[in-house]
C-alpha cells in the first residue's frame, strides 16, 4: 500500500509539472508568433538596404569612409545574443559554444578578444572566462526593440573599432580615466573587426547559430533590381553612402536580434512540447505502475481473506 500510496504523490507531482510546462508552450507559441512576423517583415527591408549598398560601392570609393576599413586582426569584438531565461533547449548552449570555438581560435592564432553580451545567459557565461574583457552586458531587452534599445551596444561597438580621435569626433567618445583619475589615451583602436554571434530563424523547428562580420561594413553581393540601377543618387553618392552606412549597420544589427528572438521563442515551444509530452507518458507509465500494484494488494488480500476462510472450517 505505501508504494502505491507513492505512484499517486508522484503522479500529481508530474502532472502539475506537466500544466506548467503547458501554459509555457502556449505562451512561447504565441510570442513566437510575433516575434517571426517581426523577423520575417524585416527582412526585404534588410535586403534592399544591401542592394543600395552594392549600388553605391559601384559609384563611390568607400575606402575613403572609416567605417569600412579594412586592417589586419589583431585583436576582434564578439556580440554575442543569448536569452534572459533558460528552459530553450539548447537555444543558449549552441550559442554558447560558437562563441567558445572562436574564442580558442583567437588565442590560437594570438588574437585579442573583447565581448559584448546581449542576455542574462552570455553575461554569465562570459564573466567566467579568461583571456576575454567583457566591454558591455546587457539584459532585460523588450520583446519588440526599436534601435534605440541597441544603440548603446552599436555605440560601443562603433568607438571600439575607429581610431580613437575619429571616434571622439563622430561619435563623442572620450578616452577612458584611469582609476587614479588619469585620462587614458589610446593610440589606435580597440578591436580591428567586429562580428556577432546569434541564431538565424530558419522555421519554428530549425534555427541556425550563425557568424556574421559587422564592423568593418562589409558588402554582400546581391542582384540589384533594375529600378535600383537607374535610380539617382542626391545630392551625391558620396553624401547618401555616408548616412546610409550607418544606417546598415544598425538595419544589420536590429534583423540578428529579431532573428535570435524569433529562434528563442520557437526553441522553447519545442522544449516545453517535449517535456509536456514527456510528463504526459511519465503519467501513463506511473499509472500503470499504480493499478498493478493496486492490483496485486487486492489479490494479495482476497488470498488471505480465502486462506482464512478456509483455515476456519
Amino acid at each position: 500500500m505505501a508504494s502505491t500510496i507513492a505512484l499517486r504523490r508522484r503522479i500529481k507531482s508530474v502532472k502539475s509539472t506537466r500544466q506548467i510546462t503547458k501554459a509555457m508552450e502556449l505562451v512561447s507559441a504565441s510570442k513566437m508568433r510575433r516575434a517571426q512576423e517581426s523577423a520575417l517583415a524585416s527582412r526585404e527591408f534588410a535586403h534592399t538596404a544591401l542592394q543600395i549598398l552594392t549600388r553605391l560601392r559601384e559609384l563611390t570609393d568607400v575606402s575613403k569612409h572609416p567605417l569600412y576599413d579594412i586592417r589586419p586582426v589583431t585583436s576582434r569584438l564578439y556580440i554575442v545574443i543569448t536569452s534572459d531565461r533558460g528552459l530553450a533547449g539548447a537555444y543558449n548552449s549552441n550559442v554558447l559554444r560558437a562563441f567558445t570555438a572562436r574564442l580558442k581560435a583567437d588565442l590560437k592564432d594570438g588574437v585579442e578578444s573583447y565581448a559584448v553580451t546581449v542576455g542574462k545567459q552570455a553575461g554569465r557565461f562570459a564573466t567566467k572566462l579568461e583571456h576575454v574583457q567583457v566591454l558591455g552586458s546587457y539584459d532585460h531587452m523588450p520583446e519588440r526593440p526599436t534601435m534605440s534599445d541597441l544603440t548603446p551596444i552599436l555605440q560601443t561597438a562603433k568607438d571600439s573599432f575607429l581610431a580613437p580621435a575619429v571616434a571622439k569626433r563622430r561619435y563623442g567618445f572620450y578616452p577612458a580615466v584611469d582609476e587614479d583619475g588619469s585620462v587614458i589615451i589610446p593610440t589606435k583602436p580597440l578591436v580591428d573587426e567586429v562580428e556577432v554571434i546569434f541564431t538565424d530563424y530558419k522555421s519554428s523547428i530549425v534555427q541556425t547559430v550563425t557568424e556574421a562580420k559587422l564592423l568593418p561594413a562589409a558588402f554582400t553581393d546581391v542582384r540589384i533590381s533594375p529600378d535600383l540601377g537607374k535610380a539617382i543618387f542626391e545630392p551625391s553618392a558620396d553624401k547618401v553612402l555616408e548616412v546610409t552606412t550607418e544606417r546598415l549597420i544598425e538595419v544589420q544589427m536590429l534583423q540578428m536580434y529579431l532573428e535570435s528572438q524569433a529562434s528563442e521563442q520557437s526553441s522553447r515551444m519545442m522544449a516545453m512540447k517535449t517535456a509536456s509530452d514527456n510528463a504526459a507518458e511519465i503519467v501513463e507509465d506511473l499509472t500503470l505502475a499504480a493499478n498493478t500494484a493496486r492490483q496485486s494488494a487486492i489479490t494479495q488480500e482476497l488470498a488471505e481473506i480465502t486462506g482464512g476462510a478456509e483455515a476456519m472450517k
